[in-house]
C-alpha cells in the first residue's frame, strides 16, 4: 500500500508542477485587498449556455460558491450532459462520476456507492433529504450535484463518501418545449417543460413532466412511468419571494435482482436470463409512488443579512414482490429461489430556516450561514420471505409458478419513527487575496424508535447526539489556482435507513472521517477545469443486510485511500470535454464477521472498482451538425463482503449525432456501441444477484420549442 500511494502523490505533485507553471498560469496573481467581502457574480443555470462546466455549485456550502473556493471534491453533472448523452435514469447521470460504484438497489431504487461506502440514504434534492427507495426520474432535474466525503456539517447523518443533491427546473424564464423519444425495446418516452415569468406581476410558474414505456433487454422486465412537476414563483415584495414546489411520480417495473455466480464469476448466460416468477409482471413487480410539495421563502433584509426557510412534505408508498437467487447447488447446477413480499408507506417532512450574513470581522471577510433543522418520517414496513419456493436451472433456467403471498410469517412488521433536530453553523472566510477557509460545525439529536405489531417483540428506541464538524483551507495563487486541505466528520445512525431493530438497537452510531487534499485549475477563461484530488476515509461500525434473510451482518471498520481527477469544459473551436479517473483503495481493515466461509477483514470493499475512468468528447459541426462519443471503463469489483465473486471489468463505447435549429433538434444515441457483455451492478452482500448490462441500443430525441 506504501508503494501505491507514493505513486499516487507523485502523480498529483507531477500535474501539480506541470499545471503551475507560467504557460498554465494564465492570470496574475490578484492584488491585495481590504477586508470587505468581494463581490462575486455568478449566474444561476438557467441563464447560462449549454457547458459541461457550470461555474458554481450550491451543494457544498449551502451558498452559491465558486467551485474553486470549496475546500472540498463537488462534480456536477450539466443539463447540457444529460441532454447530450440521452440520460434517462439516476444510475445514467452517476456513472459518469468518478469514484463511484453501481448498485441495482434490489430492483426498486437507485442505490450507488461513493468512495467505497454505501450512498443508500443520500440522496437529496434542492438540499433537503430524500431517502425514500425508489427510482427517481430527471424530467424536473437541471443539473446533478455530488459532494465528496462527509457533509453532515450541512445535511445531517449519512454521507459517508458522499451525498447526491439534485437541483430541480424552477420558474423565471420563458419556455415552451416538447420532446418524444423512441428506442431499443419499444422504449417510448414524451417530455414536456413549460414556464412562463410575468415579471411586472412578480408572478412566474412552470410545469415539467414525463410519461415513459418500455420493455428491455432483460427478459418479462417493462416499465410503466409518470412524472409531473409543477412550481409557482411569488414576488411578495422588493426583497421577499415564495416558490411553490409540486412532485408526482409512479413508478412499475419488475424486481430484477440479476443472475447468480457459479465458481466465482456470474453465470454466462444471455443478458437476458432471468432467474424469477413466470408471469413477472403480474407476481415479480415493484410499484412505486411518491407525492411531495413544498416551498422556499426568501427575504433579504439589507445587504449584509437574509433568511431562507425551506420545507418539504412527502408521501412514498412502495408494493414490491420479488423472486430471487437464494443460493446456488455447483455441483447439481441449480439454484434455489427464494419468494418475497414487501410493503412500505412513509410519510414525513423536513424544515430548514437558515441566515446568511456577510460582514466584516477581524479584518478578514465573512459569510456566515447559521441553520436549524427539525424533520420527522414514519416510516412503516412489512417483510415476508421464503426460501426454496422453486429450484432452477443455473444455465437454463425456466421460470417457475410461485405463490404471490408469502404464507410464512412476517420477518418484519412495523413502524419506525425518525425525529431530528439540528443546529449548525458555517463560516467562509476570506482571509486575503491568496487564502481563504471554510469551517463548520453541527450538532444533531436523532431519536428513533420503532413500534412493533409481531408479538413477543418489544419496542424500541433511542436518541443519539452528534457533533459534526468541517474545516478547510484554500490558497489560490492566481485566479487559475486553487489548493486546498479538508478535514471532515459525519454519523450513521443504527435506523438511517431502516427501522431499528433488536440487533442494532444498542450499537453506537458509526463514525466517518476524511482527510483530503486537492487542486482546481482553470483553463481558457474559465471555460474549462481541472481537479485533484487524494483523500482518506475511514468508517467505523459498519453493518449490512443481507437480501435473503434480512438480517444484520456486522462488517467493521473499512478504509478507503483514493485518487480522483476530473477534466471538462469547453476547448476551442467548438469541442466539449467530459473525463474523469479514479482510484480508490477501499478495504476493510478490521472486522470478525464472515462471508461465504471467507473473513471479511482484509477485503476490497463491495461493488467499487479499484480503477474506473470515462472520457466524452463532442464536437458543433456546423450547419447545426454536431457529434459525440465517449468511453467508460469499470474495473473489477467484488459482489460480496467475502469477495469469492468477482465481476469482471469492461469498457464501454457510446456515440452521439445531432442536428439543432432555432425551435427543433433531432439527436441519436448509440449504447454500448460494440457490443460488450458487461456486469453493470449488484447487491453488495450477495454474491447471486448481479446485473446484466444492456447489449447495444439507439435511442432517437426529437425536441421543439414553440
Amino acid at each position: 500500500m506504501a508503494v501505491k500511494k507514493t505513486g499516487l502523490a507523485l502523480l498529483i505533485a507531477v500535474a501539480v508542477q506541470q499545471l503551475s507553471n507560467p504557460a498554465f498560469a494564465q492570470k496574475p496573481p490578484p492584488a491585495e485587498s481590504d477586508a470587505t467581502l468581494p463581490e462575486v457574480k455568478v449566474k444561476s443555470s438557467r441563464g447560462l449556455p449549454p457547458t459541461y462546466n457550470p461555474p458554481t455549485a450550491v451543494s457544498g456550502t449551502k451558498i452559491e460558491a465558486p467551485l474553486h473556493d470549496i475546500p472540498q471534491t463537488v462534480n456536477v453533472v450539466p443539463q447540457s450532459l444529460l441532454r447530450d448523452q440521452g440520460m434517462r435514469s439516476m444510475q445514467d447521470a452517476l456513472k459518469s462520476i468518478p469514484g463511484i460504484g453501481l448498485s441495482h438497489g434490489d430492483g426498486q431504487r437507485d442505490q450507488v456507492t461513493i468512495r467505497g461506502f454505501t450512498a443508500i440514504a443520500d440522496q437529496f434534492i434542492d438540499g433537503l433529504r430524500d431517502d425514500a427507495l425508489y427510482f427517481r426520474d430527471l424530467s424536473n432535474i437541471e443539473q446533478v450535484e455530488v459532494i465528496k466525503g462527509p457533509a453532515s456539517v450541512l445535511y445531517g447523518r449519512g454521507s459517508s463518501g458522499g451525498l447526491i443533491n439534485r437541483i430541480t427546473k424552477k420558474p423565471g424564464i420563458d419556455k415552451s418545449e416538447a420532446s418524444a423519444q423512441v428506442g431499443s425495446w419499444n422504449q417510448r418516452r414524451g417530455e414536456f417543460d413549460l414556464a412562463r415569468n410575468y415579471s411586472d406581476k412578480g408572478i412566474a410558474f412552470r410545469v415539467t413532466g414525463a410519461l415513459e414505456r418500455a420493455d428491455s433487454y432483460r427478459d418479462q422486465q417493462f416499465l410503466k412511468r409518470e412524472a409531473l412537476s409543477p412550481s409557482l414563483s411569488i414576488k411578495l415584495n422588493p426583497d421577499t419571494r415564495l416558490l411553490i414546489q409540486g412532485e408526482y411520480l409512479a413508478d412499475r417495473r419488475v424486481t430484477d435482482f440479476g443472475i447468480p455466480a457459479f465458481r466465482g464469476l456470474p453465470v454466462n448466460v444471455p443478458p437476458g436470463t432471468y432467474y424469477g416468477a413466470a408471469d413477472a409482471k403480474n407476481f415479480d413487480y415493484s410499484q412505486a409512488r411518491v407525492t411531495a410539495l413544498g416551498f422556499t421563502l426568501d427575504h433579504r433584509f439589507s445587504s449584509e443579512w437574509s433568511i431562507r426557510n425551506a420545507f418539504r412534505h412527502y408521501d412514498y408508498s412502495l408494493d414490491r414482490n420479488n423472486t430471487l437467487v437464494g443460493s446456488v447447488n455447483e455441483a447439481a447446477q441449480t439454484a434455489l429461489l427464494t419468494r418475497g413480499n414487501v410493503r412500505r408507506d412513509e410519510d414525513g417532512y423536513f424544515n430548514q430556516t437558515e441566515l446568511i450574513q456577510k460582514t466584516s470581522l477581524a479584518g478578514m471577510a465573512h459569510q456566515l450561514l447559521y441553520g436549524v433543522e427539525i424533520g420527522k418520517q414514519n416510516k412503516d414496513q412489512m417483510f415476508r420471505s421464503q426460501g426454496n419456493v422453486a429450484t432452477v436451472s443455473l444455465f437454463n433456467p425456466v421460470a417457475p409458478v410461485v405463490p404471490f403471498t408469502v404464507t410464512s410469517a412476517p420477518s418484519s412488521d412495523n413502524l419506525g419513527i425518525l425525529s431530528v433536530a439540528s443546529g449548525y453553523v458555517q463560516d467562509m472566510v476570506t482571509l486575503s487575496a491568496r487564502w481563504k477557509a471554510l469551517a463548520g460545525v453541527r450538532y444533531d439529536i436523532f431519536k428513533q424508535e420503532t413500534r412493533e405489531r409481531i408479538a413477543g417483540r418489544a419496542d424500541l428506541s433511542r436518541t443519539d447526539r452528534a457533533w459534526s464538524p468541517r474545516v478547510g483551507l484554500v490558497y489560490q495563487p492566481t485566479q487559475t489556482q486553487s489548493y486546498y486541505a479538508s478535514f471532515s466528520k459525519s454519523f450513521q445512525p443504527s435506523a438511517e435507513s431502516f427501522p431499528l431493530a433488536a440487533n442494532n438497537a444498542q450499537i453506537a452510531p458509526e463514525e466517518t472521517i476524511n482527510q483530503e487534499i486537492g487542486a482546481k485549475f482553470d483553463f481558457f477563461d474559465g471555460k474549462a477545469s481541472a481537479t485533484a484530488s487524494l483523500f482518506r476515509l475511514e468508517r467505523t461500525n459498519i453493518k449490512s443486510t443481507d437480501p435473503t434473510t434480512n438480517r444484520l451482518i456486522p462488517i467493521g471498520t473499512q478504509r478507503t485511500d483514493g485518487l480522483e481527477l476530473t477534466f471538462s469544459g469547453e476547448l476551442p473551436h467548438g469541442w466539449q470535454i467530459w473525463s474523469g479517473y479514479s482510484y480508490l483503495d477501499a478495504r476493510v481493515t478490521s472486522s470478525i464477521a464472515q462471508d461465504s466461509g471467507q473473513p471479511v477483514q482484509g477485503k476490497r470493499a463491495t461493488l467499487t472498482p479499484e480503477h474506473s475512468a470515462n472520457f466524452w468528447l463532442t464536437k458543433a459541426l456546423g450547419n447545426g451538425f454536431g457529434a459525440g462519443a465517449g468511453v467508460n471503463y469499470v474495473g473489477d469489483r467484488y459482489a460480496n463482503a467475502g469477495n469469492t465473486v468477482t465481476l469482471p471489468g469492461y469498457v464501454t463505447a457510446d456515440a452521439m449525432a445531432y442536428y439543432r435549429m432555432k425551435n427543433f433538434s433531432l439527436q441519436l444515441n448509440l449504447m454500448n456501441l460494440f457490443d460488450r457483455k458487461y456486469i453493470v451492478s449488484g447487491h453488495g452482500s450477495s454474491p447471486n444477484l448481479n446485473l446484466p448490462g444492456a447489449p447495444r441500443s439507439l435511442q432517437l430525441t426529437a425536441r421543439y420549442a414553440f
